[in-house]
């Protein structure tokens, strides 16, 4: 799944930017990664010196990533017309709906491809970030379980899989599962990012700072692992932290927006706290899901 970053999230729409997918997928409204790719040349091919279908079909990834949903659309759906069973025209296909918003109809595109080829992982991920976008978690952590069965040591699949536990509830599952993958893939920023805004919103915003700064010293780090740290900031009661790092990315009505936000999520996790030592022994308090925009997406690939 190249995944469209998601790259990552906005807290929302209107007046509050998004701390962070996604949590590879990933999952991830989302603070939106963008990607920069070289430029490319979208001028008409003539008849008789068209390209092969391989190229075309570079080209309309290229386009997508560049944001030309109108070009990728078109040689995607020429390629399906020339193979009604093209797994990467399918999956183009799907991913410009999803990048327009039409996850329904995406996932209709992805489930063809699926279908063309069973072993593929793109239009697996594909109908996993449809899940997630919908709030099938249940739909999502199946499509990733069996991902990481096809390829077992695949980073991707399991963010994927981490965010979709996470954005069910299932804190402590996420994070063995992200833990594990990060055994074998170390240092693997987008494992990192999803372990780190697990631990935070979990209740453990000091272990998921730490994390968090393994990855934002380095200069490249994405702008949501800088988001995520400042989130962990701020449930810490640091707002002078959380404001520089934010401040980096955000304008500054977005800082203002996002501190008064920690300052919100602060005072629950303090309510809850009680709460969660009263619990009788033996039982567990049900951990809340992490909100869909706060989560690291995995991207397509």
């Amino acid at each position: 799944m190249k995944t469209t970053p998601i790259p990552l999230a906005c807290m929302r729409r209107a007046g509050l930017a998004a701390c962070c997918a996604t949590l590879a997928i990933a999952f991830s409204a989302c603070t939106t990664t963008t990607t920069t790719r070289q430029s490319f040349d979208s001028r008409p091919v003539t008849r008789n010196s068209a390209p092969s279908t391989m190229s075309e079909l570079r080209i309309a990834d290229t386009a997508l990533e560049s944001g030309n949903v109108e070009l990728a659309t078109s040689l995607y759906e020429k390629a399906v017309q020339a193979d009604p069973h093209s797994v990467a025209g399918l999956t183009g296909l799907g991913n410009t709906l999803y990048t327009v918003g039409d996850f329904t109809r995406a996932g209709v595109y992805y489930d063809r491809a699926s279908k063309a080829d069973a072993k593929a992982s793109a239009p697996l991920i594909g109908l996993a970030r449809v899940a997630m976008r919908q709030r099938r978690f249940d739909d999502a952590i199946a499509s990733y379980r069996h991902l990481l069965a096809l390829t077992p040591d695949d980073p991707l699949a399991a963010a994927g899989l981490g965010a979709a536990l996470d954005m069910s509830g299932d804190h402590a599952g996420a994070q063995a599962v992200l833990r594990q993958a990060l055994g074998k893939n170390v240092g693997d920023p987008m494992l990192s990012v999803n372990l780190g805004l697990s631990l935070t919103l979990s209740g453990n915003p000091r272990e998921g700072a730490n994390v968090l700064l393994d990855v934002t010293r380095f200069p490249a780090a994405p702008p949501q692992a800088r988001q995520d740290l400042a989130l962990a900031y701020g449930l810490l009661g640091n707002r002078e932290a959380a404001a520089e790092i934010l401040s980096r990315d955000l304008p500054k009505a977005s800082v203002e927006d996002n501190l008064r936000y920690y300052d919100m999520q602060r005072e629950l996790m303090s309510q809850r706290a009680p709460a969660a030592s009263a619990t009788p022994t033996g039982t567990s308090a049900s951990p809340a899901a992490i909100p869909t925009a706060l989560v690291q997406t995995t991207r397509l690939k």
